[in-house]
């Protein structure tokens, strides 16, 4: 018994000595429950592409590929990445409401889109360094939307898949989809996000949308942003907009 005891002491002591926020820690898989992931998408029409392509399956597998994702600040890293991924793929839609007479009202739906709506761009910036394959078109593909030969040629050595002469693999392959926004997060977003979100929009899409350039754009962000930290519980933080 007094065995018992020491040992008991022992485990509370250490347990007094880790970090409150180590010890109520969620990890990413936590948060990003089948309920959390099935319950953005399935809002999205039976129409949308993106409504049969992305799964949480696929996200936790390219999840295992990045560990540092979501290591600090979970909550608040979580939210920011959704954010801006169901932004980028949202597609809206005109639905009929009955209240006193027929309307029309418009709707999101995210996770729609797995490939930028315009493809007249092929987003070619030709060097040395950076080639373009004849015929290939580098526009905005999977949940971050990775766009320009640039990125693809170097997530694709990162990844492990052809960016320069098959940028369409990452419209066809639903993990490595998702590993090329989780490449993208971490090698540009990440590092930003203790400067509060406003910054990582200013990593994403900054030219576009920062400085005033796209407020609309920014508020519905920030929105979708200080949706999840609600959901998660946690609180958005400084600097949310750029």
């Amino acid at each position: 018994m007094a065995l018992l005891n020491l040992l008991l002491r022992l485990f509370l002591l250490a347990l007094a000595n880790i970090p409150r926020n180590v010890v109520c820690q969620n990890s990413v898989a936590d948060l990003v429950t089948p309920e959390f992931f099935d319950g953005i998408k399935n809002q999205a029409p039976a129409t949308c592409e993106g409504k049969g392509f992305y799964t949480r399956d696929a996200f936790i597998t390219a999840l295992n590929s990045y560990p540092e994702f979501g290591r600090t600040d979970t909550k608040r890293e979580v939210a920011a990445f959704f954010a801006h991924v169901t932004h980028e793929t949202t597609g809206k839609f005109s639905v009929s409401l009955c209240f006193n007479s027929w309307n029309l009202s418009t709707i999101s739906s995210d996770f729609c889109y797995i490939e930028e709506k315009d493809k007249t761009d092929p987003h070619c910036t030709p060097t040395p360094q950076y080639p373009c394959a004849n015929g290939k078109f580098y526009y905005g593909r999977g949940p971050i939307q990775l766009t320009g030969n640039g990125n693809y040629i170097d997530a694709g050595r990162a990844i492990g898949f052809d960016g320069l002469n098959s940028p369409e693999t990452v419209a066809r392959d639903r993990v490595i989809s998702f590993k090329t926004a989780l490449w993208y997060w971490m090698r540009y977003v990440h590092s930003a996000l203790n400067q509060g979100f406003g910054e990582t929009i200013r990593k994403i899409n900054g030219p576009a949308e920062c400085g005033g350039q796209n407020r609309a754009q920014v508020q519905d962000r920030v929105r979708r942003y200080t949706d999840y930290c609600k959901r998660f519980g946690v609180d958005p933080g400084p600097n949310l907009e750029c």
